[in-house]
């Protein structure tokens, strides 16, 4: 297992690299054939390459990932091992948890199909259609994103991402500033109104991240851009905030916004996980191990796409660990076999 997961981490993926994205799918094939003494599929989805392997319309959909959010070369180094710890880009999130399904998958025989898109890191834009048509026809979707200290994940907020533009007038900054239309200022009123539209009873977050502005430092910004990260347990509060963002006003009549993006991943409520997790609670206690545990996430995963389509889910069923998107990204080498193993088990108990 840790052979073939340290060809994965070389093989750097990182979601808007689609060659990367096609060399790490052919190599996760490769690793399919020799695990498991069949090749995988490698379809094309809107452009962007998939991995399936197993049935065509499976009755149990194993859902991962191989993109990652590391650009080549930017983690170093790229493979570390000091006793039990791991350390790579996407080893955690969410390399392992592939590793840990496709082993998982020894022996088994029926109605199951594990699928790894290249585009989840960025919002699934390709790959949501899929995964949720493929959803619609299963009696369970397990995801192998990464665990919470060993806790599976029956809840998820769902998400919504933007990007605001303000459009302003370029001036000179010391000879006429009045003349100009400050885009920098108009942005900065926006983040303000964007803080109050958080709502905590909700786990309602509305995050301002990238943000740029202007061209030079004597010269009135004519154009400044926001990036936005918004998410809640709840969907009506999403909705809430998408009508709020795309009602913003400027300060200054004579700016101009414009607002693109918008909802992404709807809510992974735990009505769609109770059933799946009460089961998985039940296989682990029959094989001796500790309860499993679970818990509510502000990370969304594809698990969110499958349970808007009607299906039962089970997320974060993959690595253990921490670290995902952080320098300090790890997995715990102990942990993976019996996860694996685990899987194994829940699934041949699905498929009974």
């Amino acid at each position: 297992m840790l052979a073939a997961l340290e060809a994965l981490v070389r093989c750097e993926s990182p979601s808007d690299d689609l060659g990367a994205c096609r060399s790490v799918v052919t190599l996760a094939s490769d690793i399919a054939t020799r695990v498991l003494g069949v090749p995988a599929q490698i379809k094309e989805i809107e452009g962007r390459p998939v991995f399936w392997w197993g049935a065509e319309s499976p009755d149990v959909v194993i859902l991962a990932h191989l993109d990652t959010v590391w650009p080549i070369g930017s983690y170093q180094p790229i493979w570390e091992i000091k006793g039990d710890v791991l350390r790579g880009p996407g080893t955690f999130d969410m390399k392992a948890g592939f590793i840990q399904a496709l082993y998982a998958l020894k022996g088994i025989e029926g109605s199951v199909a594990l699928i790894a898109t290249t585009d989840e890191e960025t919002g699934s834009h390709c790959s949501k259609a899929l995964i949720k048509e493929v959803s619609s026809k299963a009696k369970a979707v397990l995801v192998l994103e990464a665990s919470l200290d060993g806790k599976v994940k029956t809840g998820r907020k769902g998400t919504a991402m933007y990007q605001i533009a303000v459009h302003g007038l370029a001036s000179h900054a010391g000879l006429e500033p009045e003349k100009g239309v400050n885009s920098t200022t108009e942005i900065a009123h926006i983040i303000l109104k964007l803080s109050a539209l958080e709502n905590i009873e909700h786990g309602t977050t509305v995050v301002p991240t990238l943000l740029s502005s202007g061209n030079t430092a004597n010269t009135v910004p004519d154009l400044a851009t926001l990036d936005i990260d918004a998410r809640s347990f709840s969907q009506s509060e999403l909705e809430r905030i998408d009508r709020e963002i795309r009602t913003l006003v400027a300060e200054n009549p004579n700016a101009r916004i414009e607002v693109t993006g918008g909802l992404n991943r709807p809510p992974l409520q735990p009505t769609s996980t109770k059933a799946l997790y009460e089961r998985a609670e039940k296989v682990a206690a029959a094989m001796g191990m500790p309860a499993l545990g679970s818990v509510e996430v502000g990370g969304a995963s594809d698990g969110n796409f499958a349970a808007a389509a009607g299906a039962q889910v089970l997320d974060g069923l993959g690595a253990v660990g921490g670290g995902a998107h952080a320098p300090h990204e790890w997995v715990s080498i102990s942990s993976m076999q019996p996860r694996s193993d685990f899987l194994h088990a829940f699934i041949k108990d699905l498929l009974s």
